[in-house]
């Protein structure tokens, strides 16, 4: 049996332990084309042999830039790794100009891209790259296709090369570097050996709850991001057959054809998931729309293990059986499990998805710890709403006197790619600083209670969180984006992004004669109190001296290419406030 202490040990331990027909499978022209673990790896091996014969040494880096999650990528993470080589997966998002810092600063030499849109924005910066060739996976006229790499190595007759190069990398050589996005400034290149990533992977793999051989899964978080990439390895490990989403807005047309029965999700897709199910629930009439929300009400007070009583847990079959059946159908019908990463996940929603049959399980981790620090499990009593879950095996956190999270364990990184002096910084020994704040309760799960960094002082001294106020608030099914500020002013308020779709819907249903236009909405007195409503329902669970006093509404979506998000969706909040200056004079200097 092979035993795994390297990235691309987990497709041949697959093949010894499962041979799926269908390990990699990706919808092209319409059809799910599937790869079995043999073919995967006869791909694999056979990328391996060209990058040899095209000159790739042990410690080249080469970069991988997909639109979305497919097979391609798969190959070429395990044909990259086998020869000593460093995978550099990029934000397909981002501008070209950071394109070309990552491309630069990583040193790569060959460059992997997904389609056209990507392949434009590599070709303005190329010049300016040490790039020898770029490679695309879709045609593309002007650009080699990756297929040429099956040709250039289909002689197998230099296997033992590759072989060789294998029996060289070490568990404790580099396997990648992932530029984190970053609220702030250049991205950094963290630093991942195969060991910190399979450990992690090893480590935290019973805490996902799957089927060796039987589960389905459905991917579509982006891989380039070490959640989705270590969940990949897990799923590889377990034998799980791995169907790629064509893009974040066929997820429920793909869930519907392949009937997953786990995925990966982060917060704001189920925030989304959910104001689509409660605006459908609008819509409703008589019986069935107060069967609906009365269902809805019943989940929001779910708790696990039937700790509500035999009372509670009779109304929740009959919930299940007239509501909630019919959101599982949205999802293929068999969906039982989704991971939650990447930020922190409203108790509210967890309690309603796992109450509808879709237990949420929450997870904590960071680029730098490879990623899992902490995962919940049903099994076991290792859930609690509110909470990451309890460390996997071999890692340990403890909470340093200022309310710091620590980590220490085989998955903290290596360090920063050519920057020791910020390395220096975030460690301690063996214990990497975080920059979350959390708490562990008794029976040892982790709460994270805010970002060090984001916590601010108002002119009166007094501490506010903001994390905390803005994960409550955006409950409201009123506001889709929400920062709140104040730091060294006599209050804290908040900027709006309304959630301007919903709010449509709101003004037709309720008759109102106001503008639907983004600005008119976002400019509307209406609009402005029923959202007041909303800010001062939530106050009522904060201390006077966080609560919101005052908010301005912004008449544009935050997004990525606005240069408000990160790829991973987080606040930039500096640039937020320097986009928003005149909002926030409003608010404070008026």
């Amino acid at each position: 049996m092979t035993e795994i202490t390297r990235l691309f040990d987990f497709p041949y331990y697959q093949l010894e332990t499962h041979n799926l027909d269908a390990a990699l499978v990706t919808k092209y022209d319409g059809e799910w084309i599937k790869t079995s673990t043999k073919s995967y790896l006869d791909k694999a091996n056979a990328v391996s042999r060209a990058l040899l014969k095209l000159g790739v040494q042990k410690n080249d880096k080469i970069a991988i830039i997909s639109t979305n999650n497919r097979t391609e990528w798969n190959i070429m993470d395990i044909g990259i790794l086998q020869v000593g080589a460093q995978n550099i997966p990029i934000y397909p998002t981002i501008c070209a100009e950071d394109y070309e810092y990552v491309l630069n600063h990583s040193e790569s030499i060959f460059c992997f891209v997904s389609d056209e849109e990507v392949f434009e924005k590599v070709k303005k910066v190329l010049g300016n790259t040490q790039l020898k060739e770029v490679y695309s996976f879709d045609h593309i006229e002007g650009c080699k296709h990756y297929s040429e790499l099956f040709e250039l190595g289909k002689d197998d007759s230099t296997q033992n090369e590759v072989e060789a190069r294998k029996d060289a990398v070490l568990p404790d050589d580099l396997a990648t570097i992932i530029y984190t996005s970053g609220t702030t400034g250049k991205p950094k290149g963290v630093m991942l050996t195969h060991w910190n990533i399979t450990s992690n992977v090893l480590d935290s793999a019973s805490r996902v709850p799957l089927e060796e051989g039987q589960t389905r899964v459905l991917s579509f978080l982006p891989i380039c991001h070490i959640f989705e990439r270590v969940l990949i390895y897990v799923y590889q490990h377990s034998g799980t057959s791995i169907y790629f989403a064509e893009g974040i807005d066929k997820i429920g047309d793909n869930a519907k054809e392949i009937k997953p029965n786990l995925m990966s999700v982060v917060p704001r897709l189920l925030e989304k998931v959910f104001d689509k199910i409660m605006l459908k629930g609008e819509d409703l009439k008589g019986i069935k729309k107060a069967l609906f929300f009365w269902a809805v009400k019943l989940g929001e007070k779910w708790e696990p293990y039937g700790a509500n009583g035999a009372w509670y847990e009779f109304k929740l079959k009959i919930a299940n059986k007239l509501i909630f059946s019919k959101w599982r159908d949205a999802l293929g019908g068999e969906l039982t499990t989704m991971v939650s990463g990447s930020a922190a996940l409203q108790p509210r929603l967890s309690r309603i998805f796992c109450a509808a049959g879709m237990q949420v399980m929450e997870g904590y981790g960071l680029t730098e710890t490879s990623p899992v620090v902490t995962v919940g499990m049903y099994k076991n009593n290792m859930f609690k709403v509110g909470t990451v879950g309890k460390p996997i095996d071999n890692v340990e956190i403890k909470i340093a006197e200022d309310g710091e999270l620590l980590i220490k364990g085989p998955n903290v990184m290596k360090g920063y790619f050519k920057d020791p002096e910020k390395t220096a910084s975030v460690m301690t020994g063996d214990y990497f600083h975080t920059g979350d704040k959390g708490e562990i309760d008794a029976d040892g799960f982790l709460k994270i209670t805010g970002r060090k960094k984001e916590m601010f002082k108002t002119s009166g001294g007094k501490y506010v969180i903001p994390p905390l106020l803005e994960n409550d608030m955006k409950q409201s099914l009123f506001i889709e984006q929400i920062m709140v500020v104040g730091e060294g002013e006599k209050m804290p308020a908040a900027i709006i992004q309304p959630n301007f779709e919903f709010i449509r819907d709101w003004i037709a249903h309720k008759g109102h004669t106001i503008g639907t236009s983004n600005a008119e909405i976002a400019t509307s007195d209406i609009v402005m109190k029923r959202i007041q409503k909303e800010i001062d329902k939530y106050n009522q669970h904060f201390g006077k001296w966080e609560q919101i006093k005052r908010f301005e509404l912004t008449s544009d979506v935050w997004s990525i290419d606005g240069g408000h998000l990160t790829p991973t969706m987080k606040m930039k909040r500096d640039i937020i406030k320097d986009i928003y200056q005149e909002l926030y004079d409003k608010i404070y200097r008026a």
